[in-house]
């Protein structure tokens, strides 16, 4: 087989003189110029599912620890000094909470954004 009965797959044109070329050349066989090699690439940053996730789960775990450290699961008691417990409810839990939040807010930002 010659040269023209490969498939046009196989080919891709020079951006400097538009003839077609094999798809591995890095160099143009008729104006001797360097083709650029072209690769596609997914854009890497931020996802926003993962970021969803995370702050959903934090919003969870916020939830499940103010339940047991509040009393609110009475036959199970948490084996922390007293003066700990009050600080965790008031300012530990809403803490995590409202930062799972954020994040999942930011994680729709971002889904929006893309």
């Amino acid at each position: 087989m010659g040269a023209m009965a490969r498939p046009i797959a196989d080919k891709r044109r020079c951006v400097f003189c538009g003839k077609h070329i094999a798809a591995h050349l890095t160099q143009c066989p008729f104006c001797r110029e360097a083709v650029p090699q072209v690769q596609l690439s997914r854009p890497t940053g931020p996802d926003g599912r993962h970021q969803i996730r995370r702050g959903l789960l934090y919003v969870l775990l916020a939830g499940v620890i103010h339940y047991f450290a509040a009393g609110y699961a009475d036959p199970i008691k948490i084996p922390l000094p007293a003066p700990i417990l009050p600080l965790v409810t008031q300012y530990g839990t809403p803490l995590l909470f409202l930062g799972g939040l954020g994040l999942a807010f930011y994680g729709v930002l971002l889904r929006i954004r893309h």
